[in-house]
């Protein structure tokens, strides 16, 4: 790429395809931005604020009531005068006088009423002691709870840890008005309190000011009264995360929809025609949308610190959305150099949006299964916003295999980017073969391509982990099974993954007149990319960045790229070979198919599949 001009064709799109989003598109654009921002807000805050359930409960209460001020700090609850009547004619859920309940509740949603009226009771008293002078009389049981690792082992995340406790106690009383909603007043008594720590418990982190619930979301300390205690889970942090990837959703549309008008209205053809390679002209015309993409991760990032909603956000959130940037807009162009139509780009970029992020937020999910949850890029925007430290080697496990991944499929899209095949009309099927078919140029292509899609493949059997790992949890917890089904599941998805990588582009070569149908040709052609599949396979090693091979299901599917320790040498040897054995026959018979035709492709590919799965049965059921 030359310098000069890939800034030249990147002016030229924004100065030029600019003018082709028209006002209703900008309108929209900036309505569900502002759609976004509310979101963003009622997370941020927690809830509170105007709410769909402010005033949703009327109560009949006067101001020399003890529930008057709890009634009022509740905007679910519109206070009127106390009228018996009102009540009779469903105008009222609640009547009380005093302290005590004057009406039987009946229906569901007085029942309702007099459950949130015992919520917010609690939170008032817990409010009006929090502003005494004697903290200890005001709340005389105090818990602090630290959250540590389970000792022994467990089926889904067999990492253990030992865990002690500690206690101390101390006396107080105190007393609060209000009651628990019944007519009774509630009293705090003496007690003792207790903590628990552990010689291997850390403190949280800084954590995110995200409302209500607070920084412990995401901290692994808690404390406070018993009232306050709640599992730790990154709700919030995800929220805020799923604003870096909106954006890019308007990004790609834009995006997608200027390359294929360059198709459709062959105004690529002027730019074909000029001196500007095809690396300058992609780059050029891509460059504005990274640009944008990247710099509103940026603005969001700032306003989130800035705000002091995420005050531990840093460039490391902004440089981990680039690898995701790059992904959307590469699989992006690849489907504007597919599409047909507009229509047909829809349904591409439908797909493409709903892939990705759940890509980007399934592993991210799993926060307490760090190996699975660094599978996403989003999982280190997290750990940026809530103040946790990143370390080098998860954020190269993270970026590494979708910035890869984009890069190759900018490589595949570059393929059709030429006047023979940019401006011909082919179903998507086919053209997905044609960009196969630009990366061929001699038998020795087979074992290129192989290694080039290797990326693809280590992304596609990561997301395979993810979310058959959340299969795997549902299936334990709610039905009691073990992890057979999940690791027979992984182990399907990834020998179908991998054959398809060996042969989809060696049937595109035959397709497209490439290689010589002859049998010797298919052997030869089926071994170097077998040959090439094993050198590349070996990228899969950038797993133990990430120790995903402490999960079950995680070695399970890494078991041909790598090998358990404390093997006598020749078994090591033999395990080493075998795997090349493996990719060189099954990539052989799915290439002998292929030069006989489609359904001859597809009979050797199922052939290829069953051997693979077969094999990697028996190792696992022997060595995992």
């Amino acid at each position: 790429m030359q310098p000069d001009k890939l800034l030249r064709v990147a002016k030229w799109e924004v100065t030029k395809n600019a003018g082709g989003v028209d006002k209703r598109t900008i309108v929209v654009m900036a309505l569900s931005l502002v759609a976004m921002g509310a979101v963003a807000a009622i997370a941020v805050s927690g809830g509170t604020g105007a709410g769909m359930d402010d005033g949703i409960y009327r109560i009949g209460v006067d101001e020399s009531s003890p529930y008057y001020g709890v009634a009022a700090d509740d905007q679910t609850f519109d206070i009127r005068e106390p009228d018996p009547a009102a009540i009779e004619r469903r105008q009222q859920e609640l009547l009380y006088r005093g302290t005590q309940l004057q009406s039987v509740p009946r229906t569901a949603k007085e029942r309702a009423a007099l459950a949130e009226l015992r919520d917010s009771t609690a939170q008032y008293n817990d409010r009006t002691l929090a502003r005494d002078d004697n903290q200890t009389a005001a709340f005389p049981v105090s818990v602090t709870l630290v959250y540590e690792q389970q000792s022994g082992s467990s089926q889904l995340d067999p990492r253990g840890g030992d865990s002690s406790d500690g206690s101390g106690s101390s006396d107080g009383s105190g007393t609060s008005t209000g009651g628990s909603g019944d007519g009774s007043d509630t009293s705090g008594t003496g007690g003792s309190a207790t903590t628990g720590g552990g010689d291997g418990g850390t403190a949280g982190g800084s954590g995110a000011n995200l409302g209500a619930i607070g920084a412990r979301l995401t901290g692994d300390v808690q404390g406070g009264t018993p009232s306050d205690i709640s599992p730790p889970f990154p709700f919030e942090s995800l929220v805020l995360a799923f604003l870096y990837i909106v954006p890019m959703n308007f990004v790609i549309q834009a995006y997608g929809s200027s390359m294929l008008s360059e198709r459709l209205n062959r105004r690529g053809e002027l730019l074909l025609v000029t001196p500007a390679s095809r690396g300058d002209i992609i780059g050029g015309k891509t460059l504005p949308y990274f640009v944008g993409a990247v710099g509103v991760a940026a603005l969001i990032t700032a306003a989130l610190r800035f705000g002091n909603i995420a005050p531990a956000g840093s460039y490391v959130a902004v440089l981990a959305v680039v690898p995701l940037v790059v992904l959307f807009l590469s699989a992006t162009f690849c489907g504007a150099m597919f599409a047909r139509s507009f229509k047909e780009l829809t349904f591409v970029t439908v797909t493409i949006t709903v892939t990705l992020t759940s890509y980007a937020f399934v592993p991210a999910i799993f926060t307490d299964v760090t190996p699975i949850a660094l599978i996403s890029p989003l999982t280190l925007v997290v750990l940026d916003l809530t103040g946790q430290s990143v370390g080098l080697s998860s954020f190269v496990f993270s970026v590494t295999p979708p910035l890869l991944t984009g890069l190759v499929l900018f490589g595949l899209g570059a393929g059709l980017y030429r006047e023979e095949d940019m401006f011909t009309q082919r179903p998507i099927p086919l053209k997905v073969l044609d960009a196969l078919a630009g990366g061929i140029n001699s038998r020795r292509s087979a074992l290129k391509m192989s290694i080039v899609l290797l990326p693809l493949v280590i992304v596609a059997e990561l997301a395979a982990i993810a979310f058959l790992f959340v299969l795997d949890s549902v299936s334990l917890n709610v039905f009691g099974t073990n992890q057979s089904l999940g690791i027979v599941l992984v182990l399907g998805v990834i020998v179908i993954v991998e054959e398809l990588a060996k042969s989809l582009h060696v049937y595109a070569g035959y397709e497209h007149a490439r290689y010589e149908r002859t049998l010797r040709s298919a052997l030869g052609i089926g071994a170097l990319s077998g040959l090439g599949f094993f050198i590349g396979e070996k990228g899969l090693l950038i797993a133990r960045l990430s120790d995903l091979e402490s999960l079950p299901i995680g070695e399970a599917a890494l078991q041909g790229a790598t090998l358990p320790a404390g093997l006598p040498l020749w078994v090591a040897g033999l395990l080493f070979l075998l795997p090349l054995a493996l990719h060189t026959l099954t990539a052989a018979i799915s290439s002998v198919g292929a030069s006989r035709g489609r359904r001859a492709y597809l009979g050797g590919l199922g052939l290829a599949i069953v051997i693979h799965f077969a094999y990697n049965f028996a190792v696992v059921s022997t060595l995992v």
